[in-house]
């Protein structure tokens, strides 16, 4: 029965997860979702920056320290190691669930691009980072990134196979694709406020330094061969003429 109830936890936590998600498409885009990154009665300026840089703090905070090897050797002692990554994935759909609902939009323009063609290469271009994201999770074992492959291995009583190093397709270009996915998506607009670029320039940095932190502990794991790779492969852009032949590690080895 436990086993039982770790899958249907896994499975809700995951389902949160993919509305989400979607919704984050519809919220940075300005699609038709109940509260988006421009919509809403604007208040003072101040406070509004304020209360979303706390917001993108909160998630960085949960994000990153949830993710750090440390943390998870004591929280896996309150939890089942098996219900870790769930965990993780609920707390972070819920952190962003926040974050959408208490978002405070600053509706002054920074730029609104009126050529219909660039107009729609701008559009155009979140869209490429949202499907290049759900490819670049399937690339890592998707089901083992957000936690479901963890607890079906327990109701089934298996082992999941330790954590492996490959580079599949995108990964032998940039070392961190779903990163680069994001930053697409959080930029290319063709219409800038003053929150959207907030929202994207505080996003762009917590992404830096969640890269060192995750490459630090990727070091830790894989030595010599990480140490290889990125001296190999760009970070986030292709580096010219270099790509690699054959990662890949287990999603709990990272962010």
């Amino acid at each position: 029965m436990a086993r039982f109830l770790g899958v249907l936890y896994g499975f809700g936590a995951y389902c949160l997860f993919v509305g989400t998600l979607l919704y984050a498409v519809g919220f940075v885009g300005n699609l038709r979702v109940p509260k988006s990154i421009d919509s809403g009665m604007p208040g003072p300026i101040v406070e509004s920056i304020v209360v979303d840089l706390l917001l993108l703090g909160l998630f960085a905070i949960q994000h990153s320290a949830m993710a750090r090897p440390a943390f998870k050797r004591w929280w896996t002692r309150l939890v089942p190691p098996a219900l870790e990554r769930s965990t993780y994935v609920l707390l972070a759909s819920l952190v962003l669930l926040l974050l959408f609902w208490q978002w405070r939009s600053i509706p002054d323009l920074v730029w609104n691009v009126e050529n219909p063609v660039a107009a729609a290469v701008l559009s155009a271009i979140p869209w490429v980072g949202w499907v290049m994201l759900f490819f670049s999770t399937c690339l890592i074992s998707h089901f083992e990134l957000f936690g479901l492959s963890q607890v079906v291995a327990r109701f089934l009583g298996r082992e999941l196979p330790p954590s492996s190093f490959r580079t599949p397709a995108l990964y032998r270009y940039v070392r961190h694709p779903i990163y680069l996915s994001f930053l697409l998506a959080f930029w290319a607009t063709p219409t800038m406020t003053v929150g959207h670029l907030l929202f994207a320039a505080a996003s762009t940095g917590y992404i830096l330094i969640a890269i060192q932190l995750e490459e630090r502990d990727l070091v830790v794991l894989f030595g010599d061969r990480y140490r290889r790779y990125k001296r190999q492969v760009g970070m986030l852009l292709p580096l010219p003429g270099r790509r690699i032949p054959g990662r890949t590690t287990s999603p709990g080895a990272a962010e």
